[in-house]
């Protein structure tokens, strides 16, 4: 069984090198990430919302027009996730009670 673990741990290493391998060099201005537009010349999704979110929502602030308008269902699903981590750990915390059995 040990040895199992042993050739996983290093094929995911072996994985992990690879991919890490394939990015593109820190701070080039050239990776996808932070040319303003693709090959098709449409425009990605930053330059999009950094473009347009004062236009489709009327709010100064951007980061709240992508947070709540843009990624709408993304947000709701992961403050979702931490009110019911939240529940989970006040339950939890209450649950404890005297020694008595009061």
């Amino acid at each position: 069984m040990k040895i199992v673990n042993i050739v996983v741990l290093v094929l995911f290493g072996a994985v992990l090198l690879f991919a890490s391998l394939t990015l593109p060099p820190r701070g080039d201005a050239k990776a996808p990430l932070n040319c303003p537009y693709s090959p098709a010349n449409t425009p990605s999704a930053s330059s999009y919302y950094a473009e347009r979110a004062h236009e489709d929502a009327h709010t100064d602030n951007m980061v709240t027009v992508i947070l709540a308008d843009y990624r709408g269902f993304d947000t709701l699903g992961e403050e979702t996730v931490i009110l019911t981590a939240a529940l989970v750990c006040l339950l939890l915390l209450r649950r404890g009670g005297s020694k008595n059995g009061e």
